[in-house]
């Protein structure tokens, strides 16, 4: 077992000198990472980990990617980052050698079932029904903005299994296969043209007991492992120095503006300068929370990154916008409409990318909640009114 870098070091190179990335089939590839212990390597050993630290696992996807090795974060974005974590935390013997090998290779993807038409920001209120039968449940009701539900296999849902009770306490959390009888899932088009979001409907679908995750109504605490995991996903990450939307916006900068001196262009270079630190200033902050969060379950610091993630990314891409002059306008009338087989967080057009940038303050949490979540379990503030809190979801009046 791995006990420090330099042991990471040999088991990465060992991997890579069997199995040439550049040569290798992805899937094959991932299997190998993943029985190797070098998927997640602070998950148990034999669940795609070697039990170190979180700390050890940012060092391993750092080298792992300098190393050009095929991205499993990419090929299945809500698995990697927010189920897989969530199925080791909570889940069954079972459940974590189902799913958690073919999860990472990217053969089953993967979607997130949490908001509906009438419970987002407060997702506590949802009214999917799931009701028990024996030895299944039977699930009826409607989710929205699912990402990529539309190529999915597998699904994390929670549903109300007891309306007797507040809303927090009545929820359960299960593993849905989204082929089974009973599951629709259609296109959400968004301004770019794009349906990566998808709203699903459950029709008394069955599912077994044994796709239970974690006990009968303690569905809320599923969800906040999930949910705290999708900001640290979103927000956390540390891209090199000067790549994603920063990156483009010094491209443009340097094909339109670079050789001009008059008095709006420097204006112009003193936004992109602005811009740049706020950028690198958010990239050291994550990296250094990352360097520093051990095991467990991530905290409201999440929300802090995520929160940054999201108004940077749009500062950021209307700048590139800005820079294109004109140009900047032409994105084109004749939209796609095409579903997409990955989520599209960013893009190489940037009159895209500031499309789709819109939606990061409101997926994962909107901007306003994040707020709210740091407001009260960073800064210690008080809590807003919550009337229902210890109220029966039943007699919870709803539009």
């Amino acid at each position: 077992m791995a006990t420090n870098e330099a042991d990471l070091d040999i088991l990465i190179d060992e991997l890579v000198a069997a199995y040439p990335p550049e040569s290798t089939d992805p899937v094959k590839f991932l299997g190998e990472q993943f029985d190797r212990g070098l998927a997640w390597v602070h998950f148990p050993e034999g669940l795609g980990g070697l039990g170190l630290s979180p700390a050890d696992q940012l060092y391993a996807m750092r080298k792992l990617s300098k190393l050009g090795v095929p991205s499993a974060a990419m090929r299945n974005i809500i698995g990697y980052g927010m189920v897989a974590p969530t199925i080791v935390t909570h889940g069954t013997d079972e459940q974590k050698s189902r799913f958690l090998r073919p999860l990472f290779t990217g053969e089953e993807i993967w979607c997130q079932l949490f908001s509906e038409p009438g419970a987002g920001s407060d997702v506590a209120t949802l009214a999917t029904r799931a009701e028990r039968d024996g030895d299944e449940w039977i699930m009826t009701g409607q989710k929205v903005w699912t990402t990529l539900a539309h190529i999915a296999s597998y699904g994390l849902i929670i549903a109300r299994t007891n309306p007797d009770v507040p809303k927090h306490k009545g929820i359960t959390a299960f593993l849905v296969d989204m082929h089974a009888p009973g599951v629709e899932v259609l296109p959400l088009y968004q301004v770019t043209g794009e349906a990566e979001f998808n709203e699903c409907f459950f029709n008394e679908v069955r599912i077994p007991d044994t796709r239970r995750l974690g006990g009968v109504g303690e569905g809320w605490g599923v969800s906040i492992t999930t949910l705290m995991n999708e900001r640290v996903s979103i927000g956390g990450t540390v891209p090199p120095r000067s790549s994603g939307l920063i990156g483009e916006a010094l491209k443009i900068w340097h094909a339109h503006w670079a050789s001009r001196r008059d008095a709006y262009a420097l204006a112009v270079r003193s936004d992109l300068m602005r811009a740049w630190v706020r950028n690198e200033v958010g990239r050291l902050t994550n990296w250094r929370a990352n360097d520093l969060r051990r095991a467990g379950t991530p905290g409201p610091e999440g929300s802090v990154a995520k929160l940054a993630f999201a108004e940077e990314n749009q500062r950021t891409s209307e700048l590139c916008v800005n820079l294109m002059g004109a140009e900047g306008m032409l994105y084109g009338s004749n939209y796609p409409q095409i579903r997409p087989s990955e989520s599209a967080m960013s893009g190489g057009d940037m009159r895209k990318a500031f499309l789709r940038m819109r939606a990061n303050s409101i997926e994962g949490g909107t901007s306003e909640v994040m707020r709210n979540i740091i407001g009260e379990r960073v800064l210690g503030l008080s809590g807003e009114p919550r009337n229902d809190k210890d109220v029966a979801w039943k007699d919870v009046p709803r539009s």
